[in-house]
């Protein structure tokens, strides 16, 4: 039973043991890599991949924009636009009676003529929404709302950018960072201690008012809307390493990277060019899409577009608003990720996977499609998560199986050759290779000595002497000369003989 013992060991445990190792060790290293933010770009390019993968939900009929184009400019002849025209096209939007007007241009001082008619306006609607901007530091005063306009009316249209330039969160709301140097016209949202809802989000909630839908927090202090809960942004969320995730913070769901919602321009709706059911019960978002005005921004579209990369701001916020209402009334999916744990297991999974795959599959040709295999599946794995509203890891599983993978290859190719054994037999006596190599030095310079002419007859010369026989008569006559020449000489010789293998260690050392 024992050498079959030995022979399962050998077979399952040691393999299973190199593969669990290498597949640590990976994972060990990508995990590090991860928290130290090493792989965030990467991530985040993976996630914008998979944005523009989703197919286009279309227009959102809930939403109508009206923009006010490089054309309105012109006809108006000034920006910015006066308060009488701002007030003869909400007057117009009005009488078609929207569920909610959202005004996302600034209006933090008069611009004569007809400021009176649109101060009244705003005093007297229940439907408008007007904007202020946050500062977003301690020396920048933001921009004040339209003033005598109620604190539920009023929403922030700051946007959140991510290193690189480009947009994927979207703020709900936010608490403003105290102002070291004020303008001397303190407004809302430079209180530090208001509660201040986007922009996006004061309309989705005045949509929703009609629908009795009141917004809630959750014992973990998380927005509640209906059935659906907001999961808020944490610093390490998805693919996001230590990021600043002050105030209320979810990703931004887009629906489409063109047409999120029915377009008209101000020049229409003035004209009253625009069919009533477009306005009717619908949320009208009012922002500039002139290019003069530069009010544009980098998306997770920008990269697949050949021009028009940027998307304009009255657009993110339509999209931020379709969101919401998507969610809370379509079930639409709203992003959510694994724990740090559950994302762990799953990179460590993949590890041990492509450790696996290059044990058993020897053939060079089988092992690269089935590589190419692997990680297609692992694409589609997470694009079907993705769909779902799942933020997993991509990027990461692909560098634990592809770094498994080619170190049991070069660890089971260098095991088959002999090469760790020739090392670690080097290793464990270092001196005994310069050994070896001396001896057999030593051996052919002594064998190049012995096959000299001169060493031959030397040899010669001594088998002589030693086979000679010294004389009954010479010895009688002279037994001193003869004792003593034939040693003498024979001494002689293999004096030379020493001096010769002398001569050969010298030339070895």
């Amino acid at each position: 039973m024992l050498p079959r013992l030995q022979g399962v060991y050998t077979k399952l445990l040691i393999p299973s043991a190199r593969v669990i190792f290498s597949g640590a060790i990976a994972t060990t290293l990508v995990i590090g890599m991860r928290q130290l933010g090493l792989l965030q770009a990467q991530e985040l390019w993976a996630f914008d991949q998979l944005v523009r993968l989703r197919p286009d939900e279309g227009v959102d009929r809930r939403l109508l924009i009206v923009a006010v184009t490089e054309e309105d400019i012109q006809l108006e002849k000034k920006w910015p636009l006066s308060d009488r025209t701002l007030e003869q096209v909400l007057n117009k939007l009005e009488q078609q009676q929207p569920r909610v007007i959202g005004l996302d241009i600034y209006r933090d001082f008069p611009i004569l003529p007809g400021n009176k008619e649109l101060t009244k306006r705003f005093k007297q609607s229940d439907r408008i929404i007007t904007v202020c901007k946050v500062n977003d530091s301690s020396n920048n005063p933001g921009i004040a709302p339209p003033p005598n306009v109620p604190k539920n009316r009023i929403g922030f249209s700051d946007l959140l950018v991510d290193s690189g330039g480009i947009l994927r969160r979207n703020l709900l709301f936010m608490n403003p960072p105290p102002v070291n140097k004020s303008n001397g016209n303190p407004h809302l949202c430079q209180d530090s201690t208001a509660d201040l809802f986007s922009f996006s989000l004061q309309l989705a909630l005045n949509y929703l008012k009609v629908e009795k839908i009141e917004p809630k927090l959750t014992s973990s202090n998380e927005l509640k809307l209906g059935s659906t809960i907001f999961k808020r942004l944490k610093p390490n969320s998805g693919s996001y390493q230590n990021t600043n995730v002050r105030g209320y913070q979810v990703m931004l769901n887009y629906r489409s990277p063109r047409h999120v919602a029915q377009q008209v321009t101000l020049t229409e709706v003035l004209t009253g060019k625009v069919n009533p059911n477009w306005i009717k019960n619908r949320i009208v978002l009012i922002g500039t899409t002139a290019e003069s005005i530069k009010d544009s921004f980098y998306t997770p579209y920008s990269a697949g577009q050949q021009k028009d990369q940027e998307m304009l701001g009255i657009v993110i916020h339509a999209q931020a608003v379709s969101q919401i209402l998507s969610a809370v009334l379509d079930h639409r999916p709203l992003f959510w990720y694994w724990s740090d744990w559950g994302e762990t297991l799953w990179i460590g999974i993949w590890s041990l996977f492509g450790g696996i795959v290059a044990w058993h599959i020897r053939h060079p040709i089988r092992f690269g499609l089935t590589i190419v295999a692997a990680l297609a599946g692992l694409c589609v794995i997470c694009f079907g998560f993705f769909y779902q509203g799942a933020w997993i890891p991509l990027i990461p599983p692909v560098f634990t199986f592809i770094g498994t993978a080619g170190s049991v290859v070069i660890v089971d190719r260098f095991n088959k050759s002999g090469y760790t054994k020739a090392i670690y037999d080097r290793l464990k006596n270092p001196f005994k290779l310069n050994i070896e190599i001396d001896h057999s030095k030593k051996e052919r310079q002594v064998a190049q000595i012995t096959q000299t002419e001169y060493f031959q007859d030397l040899r010669k010369k001594a088998k002589e002497l030693r086979s000679k026989k010294p004389l009954v008569n010479e010895t009688k006559k002279n037994p001193q000369t003869s004792v003593s020449s034939d040693p003498e000489y024979l001494q002689q010789m293999h004096d030379k003989v020493k001096k010769i293998k002398t001569r050969a260690n010298k030339i070895d050392e």
